[in-house]
């Protein structure tokens, strides 16, 4: 029964406890004052820790791609020339950006095999995560993740509308695979994959992304 359990709900990701404790302890308190809103505090608790599930997955067993780094709809795809904290070379590449709504799973995954060469946070503000100016504008954090081969793919996690705060887990040189969590933005946002140029995108703006499993491209 157990596993079942464990099957059936998903592991929260350590980012969303302190929140999650938050709206519990606001619902308790409140409860305990009032003698009301015991079923409402529950449920608002419950969504909280469903907000910042960690669901299991699997890669799918391919060589020369790119997965999706989050769950969500493919917002646009576009060649642009990638952020200087990046570091990757000053010219037009594939870029294909994600937007999370607050219904979809808010962490984030490794795109392939390799290391993590460097992971730097910008301030900025915070509008809608739909919004073209918003990879420029927002608050974001790059990760330059490099593959064996030497090829190196940038995911950009940026805050959105009404989420403020990004967390990210690993550091430089950290070994990651494919899949892997590797952090979480709070509430509705957006994370952009910048390709090597000459990859091929194999997702369509407007489709479903699932983090860790789909496709997003085949490298050149």
């Amino acid at each position: 029964m157990a596993r079942l359990i464990r099957a059936a709900i998903p592991p929260m990701h350590p980012g969303g406890r302190p929140i999650v404790a938050a709206v519990g302890g606001v619902a308790t308190a409140l409860c305990l004052v009032t003698g009301r809103g015991a079923l409402l505090g529950a449920l608002a608790t419950a969504a909280t820790a469903a907000f910042f599930r960690n669901p299991h997955r699997v890669p799918p067993p391919l060589d020369g791609v790119v997965l999706a780094p989050a769950d969500g709809t493919v917002a646009t795809i576009e060649d642009v020339v990638p952020p200087p904290e990046l570091d990757l070379p000053r010219e037009k590449a594939p870029r294909v950006s994600v937007f999370l709504s607050v219904l979809d799973v808010h962490t984030q995954r490794v795109p392939l095999d390799g290391r993590v060469v460097d992971v730097e946070y910008r301030p900025g503000a915070f509008l809608s995560a739909d919004l073209d100016k918003a990879s420029e504008d927002n608050e974001r954090n790059a990760v330059l993740f490099e593959a064996e081969d030497g090829t190196r793919i940038g995911v950009v996690q940026i805050a959105g509308l009404i989420a403020r705060r990004i967390v990210c887990d690993v550091r430089p040189g950290a070994e990651v695979a494919a899949g892997e969590t590797f952090g979480l933005i709070r509430f509705g946002s957006r994370v952009d994959t910048y390709l090597p140029a000459g990859a091929r995108v194999t997702v369509a703006t407007g489709q479903r992304a699932v983090g860790g499993e789909t496709v997003l491209a085949e490298l050149p």
